[in-house]
Parts: structure tokens; C-alpha cells; sequence
């Protein structure tokens, strides 16, 4: 797709160069500065002025060897990233004042960055895609990850908003900051080849096109010539065109929404760079419908507020719509979305307008030249509802359906997404916009969450997604474990989706058929019906109840008390995911978990087990959750087991 465009345009007759990347204004460019929003200058400064002063942490070899030598990432990581922070809120509150105050905080930040032995993070030191880390880095052989080239990208934006003050300090700071950046970024993305520039047999992901985004930043915003912004121009072009190719036409990120940032978004950029230094030779591609339903998916999935259908490594709580959003919805013509962002923009409020623990220095910059224009879209805009509809995306099996009170959505597909939970068949329910029944994300990445060990991590496990768990075996991972046979209906009284789930689960688990359907009956409840058929003379309990296989989380005894009180593993128990602690009840209705005033769970041929209590320590699902989860085990009575959920 890109490829093509860009051989179409170096054939016109009047082609000679590539034009420059003049994005924003530069530090010297003082009339459009002052048009700058004020709320933004003004918080911008006092952003700033935290930093005055600061000690820019140093990151030592040891530093680099603890995730080898723990698994723990967040200690490199937080000194790593602290740093980026306050060298984006310095320059930017430079750009506003332009009086030298912040200027020596930024020399420190410049150089410092500039001494790190590698811009790559410890998790990602490795020249080989799923090969074990190496502890510390070679310096002379750059590794380029996401944030190596995101510290490209960073660099290159100082460079281009502050040469000119820069060099009046020193001419040393600006060609400290080029020669970092030849032997670190564009020396090795032209020379060698890492997994996510694409060669047409590896798979994909966000990397392909964040790292592009940013190594085109790199190029584009400083003074390199034109043969290398040609070459790295078609690399480019080539690499979005393998990342675009694992794409589904209906533009479902298998990611989930908080990679739709660093996934779709990107694309976004990828193409307004190319847009820029061709004379807009890229802009069709905005008309294209693959282009435009990747860009509308973080509507699609949007429930109410802060909330957003799940699966896989996505938190519910993925971070606030903006700019961005606003700028690929206005390109490719989408207006609820762009009322959306611009919605979402002002409800974010402070950490929205600066984005002060964002590590690109681009998109706060791009922040402040359009937050003018972003708050007036959504004063224009705040009596029209944002229209959310029922949709399904077969590419990956996300079906979600919706009416005033509820959302429903259930994942299909398979286990071999990217960043994948053994999540077949689960899933997940809203009510007035809050978490009804619930898919809890992931902790705190380690060094086992991307090795063969991942999924003896409770939250990558079905038995901890809305699934049955059948004679003690859960679900595989793996492209071939999937549904079958799914089929969807929709319309403005029903949202409905039918699939057989057998196919998730390993032979040993005994299963026949397992066949889940979900149906919003709209105006009124939802139902989840199974009814399954497994194979005869299976046996429980073909694997243990713990760790590497469990249905439990590791530590937990949950199991064995079940497994005790029931005189053995019930063949089918399945587990629901709630929020809040649910109260068991038994009247002529017949059983119930009710959820405080939010609502209930009638049981129909399922027998209630127990519930379990799920602290949440980890602090990446503490951003979510601020109390404990639940987990209920119910355990089928026949062939056939329902959920109402009222």
C-alpha cells in the first residue's frame, strides 16, 4: 500500500527531493508560541519549574544486569523514563519563555541521555526476536527497541525546537546530539535487521510501527540529507506495509486499546510524516476503509468514561483519548470520533493537556499546538451524544454489543494473539458504565510475563477469565486453540454471538463440543448459555491443581478445598470475574449473586461453589482496580449451564 504510493510518487516528472518536516513551531518562531493555548503555556511552565535543579539519575551497569538477574523491570525503568520526563517538561517550558532559565536543566539532560551506554531497555537487549537477554549492552552494536528509538526521536524533537539556542551555549550540544543519533539510530536501521522491520514471515506488532514512527522522527526533524531521508524513507514505507498486511480489513488492533496507541496512532503519524515531506503524496491513503476502521477501533471499544473492553495484555482502564485521536479521526473524516477525543480530551483534565508521564516529546508538543483547537471541537460538540455501536470484528473474534444499560462483549479467535491471555470464548459485561463481570488485565511486566513460563501467570489463565475450567485442565495457548463455528446476529432489539470452544482446550481436557453463546436482549438482561458434550471415560484431574497447568493461581489452595468439598473436581466449574464481592442467595427464583446495587447473576443448572479473594498488590492493576477482585466457581449440574444477568 505505502510502497506503492511512494514508487508512484518519485516517478512524477517534477519529483527532485523530499521536502522538510516543519511539524511546529521552532523556539525562534515567537508569534506562534503566543497563539499557543494559555492554559497549556501556563501549566507548561510550572511543569518546568518542578524540574529546575534536577539530578538526572544515573543508570548503572548494575542497573542493566538486575532484570537478567531478577526478573524485576520497573527499577531500570523508573529511573530510565524519570529522566525523559523531566528533559520534555524543561524543553517545553523553554519554548514558552524562551529567557535561557531552563536551558543549563536541559544541557544536563541532553548529555546525560547521550552517555547511557544503550537507549535500549534491559527486556529488549537481545539481537535476536525470543532469544535470552544478554545483561549488559555493546555499545558499539546499537539494539533498536522501542525506546531506543523513541530516545531517537526525543533528541531529534530538542534538536529541532532548540538548535538555535543551543548552539548559542555551545555548537558541541547540537552535534553531540547528530552523531548519537547517526551511530545509535540511522547507522544501524539502514545496516541491520531487526525482527520488527518486516522480511514477510515474522509476525508483527505495534513495535513495526512505533519504532518506525520514531525513527522517522529522528531523520525528519534534523539536518541530515537527502539520501538518507530517501533510504530510510523506502525501509519505511516497506515496514508499514508488513505491519498494515497483519491487519484485518475491519481494523481490529489484536492488542487490545492501550496498544491502539502505540499501534494505530503511530500509523496515524507514519503517515502525516510521509504526507509532509511529499507534498501530501500519502493523503488518499486516510480515504481507504482498512486506514479509516483502524482509526475508529478506540470508539468501537469505548464503553462509558474511563472504561474499555479488554482481552489480552490491555488493562479496562487504557488511558484518555486526545489529541492524536482527534487529529487520525479529523483525517479520516470521522466525527464522532473526533467528538470522542475531544470529550474524552477534557475529562482527562491537567494529565490530558500535558501529558506529563508521556517519554515522546513530539506528542506533548503536538498537545500544546492543538489543545486550542481540541477544547473549542468539544464546546462546539458537548450536546451531541457519542454514538458507540454493536459491532464485530471477525479478524479477531471481538464481538460487543450495547443498549442503555448494558455492554457486552465476548472474545472469540484464538490463543496466538499478540500479547495473548487464553481468553477463547470469555467474556466481559458493563452495566451504567461500570465493570459488572470483569476481564482483569495483566500485572506488572517481569522477565517471565514474555517467556515459556508466561502462562503460569494467573491473569494469562482461563480459569481467571469468564470461562469453564473442564476436568481440571484450562485452555492452551496457541494460534490453534480457538473457536469454531462462531456466528453473530444484530439488530436493534438483540446483539447475539454463538461459537464452539472445544477447540481451546487440549485433548486431555475431554471435551466433545462446548458451545457458548452470549445474547443481549436489549431492554432487558443478558444471558450466557453453554452446553457441552464431553467425551466418554474422560477423567478429572489429568493434571495438578496448581502452577504449571493449575486451574488456581500459584500460592492459592482454592483447588484442593473444592476438590474436597465436592469429593473430587466437579467435570465443568466456571469461574466468574466480578469487581465487587458477590452475595450467594437461594429463593423460589433460584440462585443468585448479587453485586451490591450495581446487579445480579441468576444461576440456571449450575451449583454455587465459593468465592475467592483476589488481593490486588501489583501496582500496574492497582491502576485499575483499587480494591480486591473476585472469583466465583460454579459448577455445572448437567450438560447445560446458564447465566442471567440482570
Amino acid at each position: 500500500m505505502l510502497c506503492e504510493v511512494m514508487q508512484s510518487f518519485r516517478g512524477q516528472p517534477h519529483y527532485e527531493k523530499l521536502s522538510g518536516f516543519y511539524p511546529k513551531a521552532k523556539i525562534s518562531d515567537r508569534k506562534m508560541w503566543r497563539s499557543v493555548d494559555e492554559q497549556w503555556k501556563r501549566e507548561t511552565v510550572s511543569l518546568g519549574e518542578d524540574f529546575l535543579g534536577v539530578s538526572y539519575p544515573y543508570i548503572t551497569a548494575a542497573d542493566y544486569m538486575d532484570f537478567c538477574r531478577t526478573g524485576n523491570r520497573t527499577r531500570f525503568e523508573e529511573k530510565y523514563f524519570r529522566k525523559r520526563y523531566a528533559l520534555n517538561a524543561l524543553v517545553l517550558a523553554e519554548c514558552v519563555e524562551d529567557e535561557g532559565r531552563f536551558l543549563d536543566d536541559i544541557v544536563n539532560g541532553i548529555f546525560s541521555i547521550c552517555e547511557e551506554s544503550a537507549w535500549q531497555l534491559p527486556p529488549h537487549n537481545t539481537y535476536v526476536r525470543d532469544t535470552p537477554q544478554l545483561p549488559l549492552p555493546d555499545a558499539a552494536h546499537p539494539v533498536l527497541d522501542l525506546f531506543a528509538c523513541e530516545s531517537g526521536a526525543v533528541l531529534a524533537t530538542v534538536y529541532y525546537l532548540l538548535k538555535e539556542r543551543l548552539d548559542q551555549v555551545s555548537p558541541f550540544i547540537s552535534s553531540r546530539i547528530m552523531r548519537e543519533l547517526e551511530h545509535r539510530i540511522f547507522e544501524p536501521y539502514l545496516t541491520r535487521h531487526f525482527w520488527w522491520m518486516g522480511n514477510g514471515r515474522e509476525p508483527m506488532n505495534n513495535w513495526t510501527i512505533w519504532c518506525t514512527q520514531n525513527v522517522l522522527l529522528s531523520v525528519f526533524l534534523t539536518d541530515t540529507g537527502n539520501e538518507l531521508r530517501e533510504k530510510v524513507l523506502e525501509k519505511a514505507c516497506v515496514s508499514a506495509d508488513y505491519f498494515l498486511a497483519e491487519y484485518g480489513e475491519d481494523g481490529c488492533c489484536d492488542e487490545g486499546a492501550q496498544y491502539y496507541r502505540h499501534a494505530g496512532l503511530c500509523l496515524f503519524h507514519v503517515l502525516d510524516i510521509l504526507n509532509a515531506v511529499t507534498d501530501r503524496a500519502f493523503s488518499s491513503l486516510y480515504r481507504e476503509d482498512k486506514i479509516k476502521n483502524i482509526a475508529s477501533y478506540i470508539l468501537n471499544v469505548h464503553v462509558d468514561d474511563q472504561y474499555y473492553v479488554n482481552f489480552a495484555d490491555c488493562s479496562p482502564v487504557a488511558g484518555r483519548a486526545g489529541v492524536r485521536e482527534f487529529l487520525f479521526a479529523e483525517n479520516t473524516g470521522n466525527k464522532d470520533m473526533a467528538a470522542f477525543a475531544a470529550k474524552d480530551f477534557m475529562a482527562g483534565g491537567i494529565d490530558s493537556l500535558l501529558l506529563p508521564r508521556e517519554s515522546n516529546l513530539f506528542y506533548r508538543l503536538e498537545n500544546g499546538f492543538c489543545a486550542a483547537d481540541i477544547k473549542a471541537y468539544a464546546v462546539w460538540h458537548r450536546e451531541e451524544a457519542v454514538c458507540h455501536k454493536d459491532i464485530y470484528y471477525p479478524s479477531v473474534g471481538l464481538f460487543i454489543a450495547r443498549d442503555e444499560r448494558f455492554t457486552l462483549a465476548v472474545k472469540a479467535g484464538d490463543n496466538g494473539d499478540s500479547h495473548n491471555h487464553n481468553d477463547v470464548g470469555s467474556f466481559t459485561v458493563y452495566k451504567n458504565g461500570k465493570p459488572l463481570l470483569i476481564d482483569a488485565g495483566v500485572e506488572s511486566y517481569t522477565k517471565k510475563t514474555f517467556s515459556p513460563r508466561r502462562y503460569e501467570i494467573w491473569t494469562m489463565q482461563s480459569a481467571y477469565h469468564n470461562l469453564p475450567t473442564v476436568n481440571g485442565i484450562m485452555q492452551s495457548d496457541g494460534e490453534t486453540y480457538r473457536a469454531s463455528g462462531v456466528q453473530c446476529y444484530m439488530d436493534h432489539s438483540t446483539g447475539e454471538i454463538e461459537m464452539d470452544i472445544a477447540g481451546a482446550y487440549p485433548p486431555e481436557a475431554g471435551l466433545l463440543s462446548y458451545r457458548r453463546r452470549g445474547i443481549l436482549h436489549k431492554g432487558g438482561e443478558i444471558v450466557i448459555r453453554d452446553e457441552f458434550v464431553l467425551r466418554d471415560g474422560s477423567e478429572s484431574g489429568k493434571r495438578p491443581v496448581h502452577g504449571d497447568g493449575s486451574v488456581f493461581r500459584e500460592g492459592s489452595n482454592a483447588g484442593e478445598d473444592v476438590g474436597s468439598a465436592m469429593g473430587g473436581l466437579p467435570p465443568v466449574v466456571l469461574s466468574l470475574m466480578t469487581y465487587e464481592r458477590p452475595e450467594y442467595s437461594s429463593d423460589k427464583r433460584g440462585s443468585v449473586l448479587a453485586l451490591g446495587t450495581l446487579g445480579e447473576i441468576g444461576l440456571v443448572g449450575g451449583r454455587y461453589l465459593k468465592t475467592e479473594t483476589i488481593p490486588v498488590t501489583d501496582e500496574r492493576l492497582g491502576q485499575t482496580w483499587k480494591h480486591e477482585i473476585c472469583r466465583s466457581l460454579i459448577a455445572a449440574e448437567g450438560s447445560s449451564l446458564e447465566i442471567h444477568i440482570r
